[in-house]
């Protein structure tokens, strides 16, 4: 069972809030806080939003490593405390730009409907637990955002998923483990959880 009480307090709600994996928490490691998060997100969700419209995440199976790598613009930003006037629009941006992204790779790769569902209804779920937990004060594990791959290592996943020539496979494996995973660390870390750090 996990400790709950023994998680660290986040440094800010909206940074945990921003669910970065591991290849965005190394870019932001690297910059040590000094990039504000808005600018490069802004400029990667510009840049993303013109690629889709001129219909690159259909284009070619090695397109769509593109806008997963645009979107690790973001990343270095993922060590400042976020604390600008208006950086509590980041970690809504990012979920934005993963959902349509995702949604647009695997409807012009032709993944079925239920798969494109599957794998979007685990992050959404993710996503609410998530933002549930911190209203609550029931503070997530440091490994979760690792072992769930955050929105880089999710993004990077589908894309290697088509460029590999399976992204059905991709989207469905995909889905599979992170509705497990996510399933299963959400229930044993609510249960884990003293009734005293649960305020309803």
């Amino acid at each position: 069972m996990i400790s709950v009480h023994m998680t660290p307090i986040p440094r800010s709600s909206v940074v945990a809030y921003r669910d970065d994996g591991p290849i965005s928490r190394a870019m932001g490691f690297m910059v040590a806080g000094q990039l504000p998060p808005l600018p490069p997100l802004v400029v990667a969700a510009f840049v993303i939003g013109v690629l889709m419209v001129i219909g690159i995440a259909g284009s070619n199976d090695w397109a769509v490593l593109a806008l997963a790598m645009t979107l690790l613009l973001a990343g270095p930003g993922s060590s400042h405390p976020h604390d600008g006037r208006y950086d509590w629009m980041a970690p809504p941006l990012l979920r934005g730009i993963e959902y349509i992204c995702i949604a647009a790779v695997g409807f012009a790769h032709e993944v079925g409907p239920l798969w494109i569902f599957a794998l979007l209804g685990a992050m959404a779920f993710h996503h609410y637990d998530l933002v549930y937990r911190l209203r609550q004060r029931v503070y997530p594990p440091p490994w979760l955002s690792t072992f769930g791959l955050g929105w880089d290592g999710r993004m990077i996943a589908v894309s290697l998923g088509v460029v590999a020539g399976w992204p059905t496979v991709g989207f469905g494996v995909l889905a599979a483990y992170l509705w497990v995973f996510f399933g299963w660390e959400s229930l044993t870390c609510w249960l884990a959880a003293p009734r005293g750090e649960r305020q309803g």
